[in-house]
């Protein structure tokens, strides 16, 4: 007898980017220097107050089981953080306790997607999204970001997409793959087209809101109270408080869902360990310096990369607005984006993210993550201005 798997597994993508690393570690073992410029995580260690606090927790005790949910005290603190940082505030019961964002981004979709629906997501995005909604048979159904000289959605364009099959939109600000930031007249030029859309829920992924650059505040969906019991919010700690290996995030949810999602985490997960919660815990009410430290190298590193990789012929590239990514266009050197990167890896030693990773229409870019030191970008970008001649 044939042995068959589910087809829905056929459908299943994945995240090139450990591809990539897993490759360039290869290389490396074998002698060949490598740059690493393809992880988005940062290169900072986790501040040492968060540390101390899940060691405390270890040290008194806290091995077993928690409530799936998450901790009552870990949400307190999520929620204490919305108030801080928007001036608005929520039920800890509308909070839950992830493993990092990935969960979010799996139960919001499995809520939504099911054959005969469609989901609206961003293309170039981060690759989970196309992933996720193919995998529960929903039709995906691209905004391209391509078309605006800055990556930048356009909420004109998102809103035409819209139909009665629609049943979420999935955004995600500052984005992934392409370091773009759009600011708050069009975020609420989009929130109120939203309102003529009452069967439509929104996906906001928020996970870099703590990283924008030039003093621009993050134009949250909180600020919609009218969108609220139709909103997710998927935000968490890993990339500002650079926890991207503790696996802990946090998400808002409409109230319709919370029972739903909580089994989903009970089905899978159980819950989030203790000790990575109360860490948290003392990463929200704790300072922010670390952050602000962050931020200032991340800028500088952010003019430093803009303007190398303007400097290389053939290549262009926006200023990226948030994150810590650059999505140069490179069409203009002669090969696409998988060749650029391939040529980039194997002959100059710099491992990047070709575009089609996150989109099949970013063929003609590569994505470079600027979480790493100025002189190993200034490196980097020198080894391949060598090997473009």
């Amino acid at each position: 007898m044939e042995f068959k798997l589910s087809k829905a597994l056929n459908r299943l993508g994945t995240e090139t980017a450990f591809k990539i690393l897993a490759e360039a570690k290869k290389l490396e073992a074998q002698g060949k220097p490598m740059i690493h410029l393809s992880l988005g995580q940062p290169d900072f260690k986790t501040p040492k107050h968060i540390v101390e606090a899940a060691k405390k927790a270890l040290d008194d005790g806290h091995h077993g089981y928690v409530m799936s949910n998450g901790i009552l005290e870990c949400r307190e603190a999520v929620v204490r953080k919305i108030k801080k940082l928007y001036n608005t505030s929520v039920d800890p019961e509308r909070i839950l306790i992830m493993p990092g964002g990935k969960p979010t981004m799996y139960f919001a979709i499995s809520c939504y997607g099911e054959p005969g629906t469609e989901i609206i997501y961003p293309s170039p995005g981060f690759p989970i999204y196309e992933s996720m909604i193919n995998y529960t048979g929903a039709k995906a159904v691209p905004y391209d970001l391509l078309e605006d000289k800055d990556l930048k959605f356009d909420p004109e364009k998102i809103l035409s997409l819209i139909n009665d099959k629609t049943k979420l939109l999935v955004l995600i600000n500052p984005n992934n793959p392409t370091g773009s930031f759009v600011e708050k007249s069009k975020i609420d030029y989009l929130a109120e087209g939203l309102k003529k859309h009452p069967h439509v829920s929104i996906l906001s992924d928020e996970i870099y809101s703590r990283l924008i650059f030039d003093g621009k505040e993050m134009p949250t969906f909180f600020n919609y109270p009218e969108l609220r019991e139709r909103l997710i919010v998927l935000e968490g700690w890993s990339k500002a408080y650079a926890m991207t290996g503790w696996r802990l995030g946090w998400s808002f949810w409409p109230e319709k869902l919370i029972d739903h999602v909580n089994k989903l985490l009970v089905n899978s997960v159980s819950c989030v360990n203790a000790a990575a919660q109360y860490a948290g815990i003392a990463a929200l009410d704790g300072p922010d310096d670390s952050i602000n430290m962050m931020m200032e190298k991340f800028t500088q590193r952010r003019n430093l990369i803009h303007k190398l990789l303007n400097d290389l012929p053939g290549v262009e590239c926006s200023l990226p607005g948030g994150a810590f990514y650059a999505f140069p266009k490179v069409i203009g050197t002669g090969m696409n984006g998988q060749e650029f990167a391939k040529k980039c890896m194997h002959e100059a030693g710099v491992a990047i993210v070709p575009g089609t990773s996150f989109g099949a229409n970013a063929q003609d870019y590569v994505r470079f993550s600027f979480a790493a030191s100025r002189d190993n970008i200034s490196q980097a970008l020198e080894n391949i201005k060598k090997m473009l001649g």
